[in-house]
């Protein structure tokens, strides 16, 4: 006949270890916001799809007075994604997968979240997939195309009067835009910059694993 184990039948010093164990286990909730900063360099130019990446967790992440996920914590992930539009309208992309979480002990997580911001700096957002969008168009550009038809304008004028100065005006244009729409659009997030990332669904992670 079988003995059924029960915690009467267990020697005190050891309930209180499963006891302490299963107490230990927290569940951080779905959207869940992780600071960290990128230590690798990103770029439409010299990244692409399947390059790996990592970022260091810099601020603590404490839940119920106890250090859940500590400052150090890696980060390990890949990019997924990148694109460099000829359009004005287009906008760089950059979508990164952050796949692991590892505790400056050595314990591991597999990690689900989605990249929602950035202090990349003005003109740049993430979108609602969680890619990272570099500025579009400029006032540089803009101030490249009125350069280019005014120089054609000054020319047509020289050459034909007023009439001239119309057809150069729109040659200078037309140049000018057509380089315009050739040129790549890159977008850049450098080691250093502040990433935020958000949990995609609960993650259960151990609070004696982070030495709290």
């Amino acid at each position: 006949m079988k003995k059924t184990l029960s915690l009467a039948s267990l020697s005190l010093p050891l309930v209180i270890l499963i006891a302490s164990f299963a107490g230990a286990q927290t569940a951080l909730p779905t959207g869940t916001a992780v600071k960290m900063k990128l230590e690798t360099t990103l770029a439409t130019f010299s990244s692409k799809a399947g390059d790996p990446f990592s970022a260091r967790v810099t601020e603590p992440l404490v839940m119920d007075g106890k250090t859940v996920i500590p400052i150090g914590t890696t980060v390990e992930g890949r990019v997924t994604k990148t694109n460099e539009p000829r359009r004005i309208a287009g906008k760089p992309t950059i979508a990164i997968f952050p796949e692991n979480l590892v505790l400056p002990n050595g314990d591991r997580f597999m990690l689900s979240a989605s990249l929602v911001d950035t202090n990349a700096g003005r003109g740049s957002d993430v979108n609602s997939e969680g890619q990272f969008k570099g500025d579009g168009h400029d006032a540089k550009d803009l101030t490249e195309i009125g350069m280019g038809t005014g120089g054609g304008m000054l020319i047509g004028a020289l050459a034909g009067g007023g009439k001239g100065f119309l057809i150069g005006g729109m040659i200078g244009a037309t140049v000018t835009v057509t380089h315009w729409l050739g040129k790549h659009r890159s977008a850049t997030l450098p080691a250093g910059t502040e990433l935020v990332m958000e949990l995609n669904r609960p993650m259960t992670m151990s609070t004696a694993s982070s030495g709290q």
